[in-house]
């Protein structure tokens, strides 16, 4: 079942990628006490993921903060080494890049997705949520290969 607006997060172990390489931390406290735009995205590296999604949190981010985001998160299902280039590429220090690397948060979200077709195994759907200490207030999921209402403009436009 998909998570809701108004449902908590699943606790989930994560992988932060730092300066200092990985760094685990359970969803429960990453989220606890803090507003969060958190996006998940199919795979580090990928053509949307790193000419658009990302890309375009990096731009907004100063503007996402200005109303009222502590922390904006980027999810993939792929080790946290990959989500640490991949920020170290395209990112910033705006924007933490979260690691699911065997997809357990993707799938206890509900948002998981049979990539195998392209070789890629389980991995996240396109995705935006705002997480407010722990608890969904809004998400947007994006139809298979789309674009639209996952972006950091979108996410603007909830806040």
């Amino acid at each position: 079942m998909t998570i809701s607006q108004g449902d908590k997060i699943p606790d989930v172990k994560l992988v932060k990628a730092t300066a200092d390489g990985p760094d685990a931390v359970q969803s429960s406290e990453f989220f606890a006490g803090k507003k969060v735009a958190l996006f998940g995205v199919p795979g580090a590296f990928t053509p949307t993921c790193s000419a658009k999604h990302l890309p375009g949190y990096v731009e907004k981010a100063a503007d996402l903060k200005a109303k009222g985001i502590d922390e904006i998160a980027c999810l993939s299902v792929n080790d946290a080494f990959v989500m640490g280039a991949w920020g170290k590429d395209a990112g910033s220090d705006d924007v933490t890049m979260l690691a699911d690397g065997s997809a357990d948060f993707a799938t206890a979200l509900g948002l998981d997705a049979d990539f195998s077709g392209y070789g890629m195994g389980t991995r996240a759907q396109r995705f935006s949520m705002i997480v407010n200490d722990g608890v969904v207030e809004e998400l947007n999921v994006e139809g298979p290969g789309e674009f639209k209402v996952s972006s950091a403009e979108h996410m603007l436009g909830q806040l």
